[in-house]
């Protein structure tokens, strides 16, 4: 096996235990928990679901599955985001489901590991990222 796989396989399952442990928190939560925050410039957990989604739809989804990117990201937080458990339960699954999407598209093809996607994108620059950035970049950001 070489080394693409080996972290691909790394990334598989850190990601699925990620998803079962993320639902096993948010069934011990109630409604009023999720967008409960310490401070005012703090984030509740319902802010932190919604940037895991906005991470994982701008980054992935965005490139591998088509969806139109992500003008909305500021949404993420608001200090008066509401949200559900089931809303909860819904889109982290949806993100969590994203990211092992792709990851299982790269085990059939690791060099894609290597793409660009975004090269025909508009021009953007994150922290660390740019219209340059293979999938591994993107993945040690979003996966960090």
């Amino acid at each position: 096996m070489d080394s693409s796989n080996i972290v691909i396989d790394h990334l598989l399952i850190k990601y699925k235990a990620d998803q079962k442990w993320t639902r096993k928190v948010i069934e011990q939560l109630t409604n009023e928990d999720l967008v409960w925050s310490p401070t005012p410039e703090s984030n509740s957990i319902a802010n932190l679901i919604a940037h895991i989604s906005g991470a994982a739809r701008y980054w992935f989804d965005a490139a591998y599955f088509g969806a139109p990117l992500n003008e909305y990201r500021t949404i993420e937080f608001e200090r008066s985001l509401q949200m559900t458990k089931e809303q909860a339960f819904d889109i982290s699954k949806k993100s969590y489901d994203s990211i092992i999407g792709v990851l299982e598209m790269m085990k059939a093809n690791p060099a894609r590991l290597l793409e660009q996607p975004y090269l025909d994108y508009p021009s953007f620059d994150s922290a660390s990222l740019n219209n340059r950035s293979t999938v591994l970049e993107m993945g040690n950001l979003v996966w960090d």
